[in-house]
């Protein structure tokens, strides 16, 4: 986009003269903020993935005992909770078995 704007200015708006410097460094900031953002977008590990629920936490949608489903970061899923959970209680995923997620409930106080 900046390239696209120094050529408009380049070749409708400043003297003749300056219009291939002007498109240059044009250019060159085109090129700067496309490494400069390629340069972010590669700088952290992605996180994608069942293993990323690890630690999240949610409600309980059917009660776990020891099956059932959570909803958690606005997803179904399958769960097991070995200890027990209601509907409407707040879990946090401490693992998972292919896609079944292994849930705690969370106790308040």
């Amino acid at each position: 986009m900046i390239l696209l704007a120094g050529i408009a200015i380049g070749l409708f708006v400043v003297p003749d003269a300056w219009t291939l410097p002007v498109i240059g460094v044009a250019a060159l900031l085109e090129a700067a903020e496309t490494t400069f953002t390629y340069w972010l977008s590669r700088r952290g590990a992605q996180k994608v993935g069942v293993e990323t629920l690890i630690g999240a936490e949610g409600r309980v949608v059917e009660p776990c005992r020891p099956s059932g489903r959570v909803r958690v970061r606005g997803e179904p899923w399958r769960a097991r909770c070995t200890i027990g959970a209601d509907a409407g209680d707040r879990i946090r995923v401490i693992g998972r078995e292919g896609l079944t997620l292994v849930v705690e409930p969370i106790r308040d106080g």
